[in-house]
């Protein structure tokens, strides 16, 4: 590849594409620095246009639990690819990754493959909407999960159950159709309830909320929603998109016991490839076309390549690989905590690092619960932290809201490669 600095990129890719990139986080926004143009990628490194390589923490946003271009999915893929890459037919390979996570997940029985964890959402909440014969949803404030415009929705300044949306182009209509209540707060939930039960069709929420910060829940708070949807006839819609194969095989629902009528899935599904699911037992699952009147189609879903990828990658997802990963992230949690005490000379000091399994985030004060409990100062602060370490050669997630992710490639021989780095 002909070498360009990154800046020349950069500016070219603005002339082409809206704000220079495919989706916004990508952008560095107020990071007063460049986007990193990458040209390949290894094991836990990163290696840009202009041959500087990091150690990557981001993974891909979450994707990559082995590491990039891991060797068995790689091959999987090469033997995929010489047999052709889209047939907008039925093919075995879907068959086959199905059944290997239906065998393994006991509290669903039928999925559908999708591209992405947006269109899983979308699309399980439509399922949701039409087995229940409702209209409204009711979600968390500051929670995303995906860029539907249903999910595109903050709190309003007054009453539980009020909504804006938070993007334009979200007709008020689909406002008023998305409840909003603090996260954590299981009486306005209650409340909202009270008021609007019979027409709420269900509740989404991610069991593990790692999409605005990483901010673990109580089991009590979840199982609460599980007795409120049981109540009221409502649906329970797990997003697990981020946990789902991540904090164990069976995501959160495996770790609490809580069993949600219908999950969605991306990310580690696809091992880095254009994936998403959903999930639920056959009763609901069956409103879905051709058999239901709920529609939902995709000239890409199960695509073979997607599909041999995915089972390649999950099939190493073990019981050994998440206890690996979670010493392994304890240790590098450790090196950075070290690292920002003794290093920092008071600049970062404030800073804690939330982990949960395999995953964590870097906040400043105490760790929140809830979007109302974020730090006022959290993007400011980022700035510095997200340039000192990305000129050391470690590359974060480049936004403050957005968490780190450990794979099986950062070994120990990585972690004092990250040590080096951080005290050089």
């Amino acid at each position: 590849m002909t070498a360009h600095t990154q800046e020349q990129l950069f500016e070219r890719s603005k002339k082409l594409v809206p704000g220079g990139v495919h989706s916004p986080v990508r952008s560095f926004k107020n990071l007063h620095t460049t986007p990193r143009f990458i040209e390949k990628a290894e094991g836990a490194f990163l290696t840009d246009v202009d041959g500087k390589n990091y150690i990557d923490f981001c993974m891909s946003f979450g994707p990559l639990i082995l590491g990039h271009k891991d060797p068995k999915v790689h091959e999987e893929l090469e033997a995929a690819l010489s047999r052709g890459w889209s047939y907008g037919a039925c093919e075995p390979y879907s068959l086959e990754l199905a059944e290997y996570l239906l065998e393994r997940l006991p509290f669903v029985d039928q999925l559908r493959f999708v591209n992405s964890g947006t269109e899983a959402v979308m699309t399980a909440l439509r399922l949701a909407r039409g087995a229940t014969g409702r209209d409204k949803i009711l979600k968390f404030d500051g929670c995303y999960h995906g860029h539907m415009d249903s999910m595109l929705i903050q709190a309003g300044s007054g009453l539980a159950g009020e909504a804006d949306a938070s993007s334009a182009g979200v007709p008020k209509g689909v406002s008023q159709d998305t409840l909003i209540v603090e996260l954590g707060d299981i009486e306005a939930v209650k409340e909202c309830f009270k008021r609007e039960g019979k027409d709420i069709a269900c509740i989404v929420i991610e069991p593990l909320p790692a999409n605005n910060g990483l901010m673990p829940q109580d089991v009590k708070f979840l199982k609460a929603l599980r007795e409120i949807c049981n109540q009221y006839g409502a649906l329970l819609i797990f997003d697990e998109v981020i946990s789902g194969f991540r904090v164990a095989f069976g995501g959160m629902a495996e770790k609490t016991g809580i069993t949600p009528d219908i999950v969605t899935y991306g990310k580690v599904i696809g091992g880095g490839l254009p994936v998403g699911a959903l999930a639920a037992k056959s009763k609901i699952m069956n409103h879905l076309a051709p058999v239901g009147l709920v529609y939902q189609a995709g000239t890409l879903s199960a695509n073979p390549l997607a599909m041999v990828g995915g089972l390649a990658n999950v099939r190493q997802c073990t019981p050994e690989l998440y206890e690996n990963l979670r010493n392994q992230t304890k240790k590098i949690v450790n090196i950075f905590r070290k690292w920002l005490d003794e290093f920092s000379q008071g600049q970062y000091k404030e800073y804690k690092i939330v982990q949960e399994e395999s995953l964590f985030w870097f906040v400043p004060g105490q760790e929140p619960k809830n979007i109302k409990q974020m730090p006022k100062n959290l993007a400011q602060n980022f700035h510095a932290l997200f340039q000192e370490l990305l000129e050391r050669g470690i590359y974060l997630s480049p936004n403050a809201y957005e968490i780190g992710f450990v794979s099986r490639a950062h070994d120990d021989e990585l972690l004092k490669e990250l040590e080096r780095r951080l005290w050089n």
